[in-house]
């Protein structure tokens, strides 16, 4: 289940001053922060060894519809499972508070993992899973969990088609907050 706890930054991480598995509230306290949340079928069953093109093919309706807009020209899919050799170095690599100079725009459509926004004076953890839709606008400090046994499927929406670089804060905020384990 989504789920979305907002944290003082500079406060106890163990305090969240709100929490939510409402996904009403949820978008709702995110949208008043610039972050687009929303719940989406991901209806489609896909087989467990599934390509990024299968995924892409799965969706195609669903990425038809967020590129229309004309915004979001490149997509891909990423797929991480437990098993994946280089699952512990790309956990590393995103549990550092880093911005993009481009929007971050994620469909869960298989498993979960934790986007940590720092937005202000507040660190908003939004549990996403299978259904969710979140779009990150760009320059918005965070940081992502996938856990010590990553298992999702995204879908990954870019308006640069090289895709997206991070750009590391030095803060290092991220290592006072719970991770996804």
């Amino acid at each position: 289940m989504s789920h979305l706890a907002i944290y003082p930054a500079g406060g106890s991480p163990a305090v969240p001053s709100l929490t939510s598995s409402d996904p009403v509230s949820i978008a709702a306290a995110l949208a008043e922060r610039g972050i687009g949340f929303e719940r989406w079928p991901a209806a489609e069953s896909l087989p467990a060894a599934a390509s990024p093109e299968q995924v892409l093919a799965a969706y195609a309706d669903a990425i038809a519809r967020v590129q229309a807009s004309g915004t979001y020209p490149s997509v891909d899919a990423i797929r991480l499972g437990p098993e994946h050799p280089d699952r512990e170095a790309l956990r590393q690599k995103f549990l550092s508070e880093h911005t993009h100079s481009e929007d971050e725009v994620r469909f869960f459509v298989e498993g979960r993992g934790l986007f940590c926004l720092h937005i202000g004076e507040d660190v908003l953890q939004v549990l996403c899973e299978r259904n969710d839709f979140l779009k990150v606008p760009a320059g918005t400090k965070h940081w992502f969990d996938m856990g010590s046994a990553p298992n999702f499927t995204a879908i990954r929406f870019f308006d640069n088609p090289a895709g997206w670089v991070a750009q590391f804060t030095g803060d290092p905020i991220a290592e006072r907050f719970p991770l996804l384990d």
